[in-house]
Formats: C-alpha cells, structure tokens, sequence
C-alpha cells in the first residue's frame, strides 16, 4: 500500500528541509469533502496515511477512497497505517463509496484498500463491487484502483481488475534489496508478476517507490528497467518520510534536482509517464495518468 505520511519535526534526527513544508488544509472545497467523509463513516488513505497533499487534493474536490477498513494485516515499517487483525468487512460499503463519489462530483476517483491476507479471496469480491457500483452512479467518472499484494492469489487479482476501472496501481515501495526490511511480507519478484499480469489482462498500470530509504541511484534506475520489462506504464516517486519513531528513519532527504532527474531517466528507460518530486504520493495528479 500506499501513500506516505508527513514527517514531524519530531520523529527523525534529520531536520526536514524547506522544500517539504506543506500547507495545513483549509478552504470551502476541503470542508465540504470533510463533511462528505464523515457524514457517509468512509476511510481515506488522506488521513490515515497523513498525506502531504490533502489540502491540495481535497481543495480541489477529489480523495483516495481505503475500502475494507483501516486496519492492516501486514506490518511494513514505513507505514502509518494501523497493524493487527481487521473488523468483518462491512458489505455495504460499496454503495456508500459510490455515493461519495457521486456527491463529490469528481471527474477522477482513487480507491485503495489494505491488505486483507486473512480474506480468502483478499478483498477482491468488496473490490470489484465498488467499482460496478461507482461506474453505476458516475458513468462518467474515471476510475484508477491502487489494489494491495495479493499473495500470488491471481483468481483475486483478475477479480479485482475485471469491474471496469481504467487504471490499476500495485506500488512496488521500494528497491529490490531493501524489501525485507521495509516490506517483510512481501516480495520484490512477485509484486512485479502482479504487474505483469495485470498489464497482460489490458490494464495501463501504475507503481510507485519511495527514495530516502537508503537505496543508491543504481538500484533506482534497476528498478525501472524491472517495471518495464514487466509492463508497467506509470511510475511515481516520492520522498519518505517517518511517521513516528517506531517506523524505519529516514535515511536521506532527495534534493528536488536528483527528482527531476530520475524522471527524465525514467522515461528515457522507456516509462511511459513518470510522476517525481519530494511530496509526490501515490495518487497525486492521477487524472493525468489515465490517458497516458
């Protein structure tokens, strides 16, 4: 999963540079899509992952939706995002994100969940049926899901995939030797596979990673020949950031030059869009990606 969390000034031993100050969130747009969240009991990935572009986002009308909950099976030492042994799912949720969506008006929704391991089927029957029922509501309304590892369960993936969504984002976190410390549960290879097929399935697929963890420029740009020898169309990057003390420290602060350049190497790798900057997030300028 997902989006990363803002940094307080707290929670590292390295002072944040200027160029990750963000704006609290304000404005008449952000208060109505609050009241939205709140009124219809949603989750999203805004707020439990702390995003740095809430206020942006929100501002302008549009959110990433977290179905199936906010409690995470997995443990990933970057992530914000509660860890333990989630509720039942609530199997009315479907409809009551697609009303949100269609209250909201957006032109572009995201929807994300956590990673549901102890669900046989990972989620997927809650995933597709948000979908149906979004695209049901708002026809028009295009549609990226950021879907969680699915443990090599591809009958749940292409279930996931199948509901009419225009883009499918599996984020890869991090680089290849860096995984069992930040992804313990998960598997460099096998989130690349997930990415594969999803592309063999007619998908336009999307990842991203996160710099500041201590990888080397090597490995970043090892990482992107992976991603499109394995398909993937869209790749976003962003700076890391710990959201307590009990979370992996920030290794590094990745000055915005080394950003731009790893976009321009992306794409000279063969990427078809590449998304990088310190407060880039998963979701953030999404619409883009949809007709790249």
């Amino acid at each position: 999963m997902i989006e990363l969390p803002v940094i307080s000034e707290e929670s590292t031993k390295r002072k944040k540079p200027n160029w990750l100050r963000v704006k609290l969130p304000v404005g008449k747009e952000y208060a109505k899509v609050r009241k939205l969240v709140d009124e219809h009991k949603l989750h999203t990935i805004c707020e439990s992952g702390n995003c740095p572009n809430m206020g942006e986002c929100w501002g302008a009308g549009t959110a990433t939706f977290m179905i199936l909950g906010n409690v995470c099976t997995r443990s990933c030492s970057f992530c914000a995002v509660a860890t333990g042994r989630p509720p039942e799912y609530d199997a009315d949720e479907p409809r009551r994100v697609a009303e949100a969506i269609h209250l909201m008006g957006v032109k572009h929704a995201v929807i994300t969940s956590v990673n549901r391991d102890e669900l046989k089927d990972r989620g997927a029957e809650i995933w597709y049926q948000t979908v149906v029922e979004t695209k049901r509501l708002s026809p028009s309304t295009t549609i990226e899901t950021l879907i969680p590892d699915v443990k090599g369960n591809w009958d749940a993936l292409y279930r996931m995939i199948s509901a009419g969504q225009e883009v499918v984002s599996h984020n890869m976190e991090t680089v290849e030797r860096l995984y069992r410390r930040v992804r313990p549960q998960a598997k460099y290879v096998r989130s690349l596979e997930q990415i594969k097929l999803t592309k063999e399935y007619g998908k336009r697929t999307k990842t991203g990673i996160m710099l500041g963890l201590g990888e080397k420029e090597d490995e970043v740009h090892k990482a992107m020949d992976d991603l499109v020898a394995h398909g993937c169309d869209i790749l976003t990057l962003g700076q890391y950031l710990q959201p307590t003390k009990m979370h992996i420290e920030v290794a590094a602060f990745i000055h915005p030059d080394q950003f731009d350049a790893y976009r321009e190497e992306g794409l000279k790798r063969g990427l078809k869009y590449v998304e990088s900057g310190p407060l880039v997030r998963s979701s953030y300028h999404a619409e883009k990606h949809v007709n790249v």
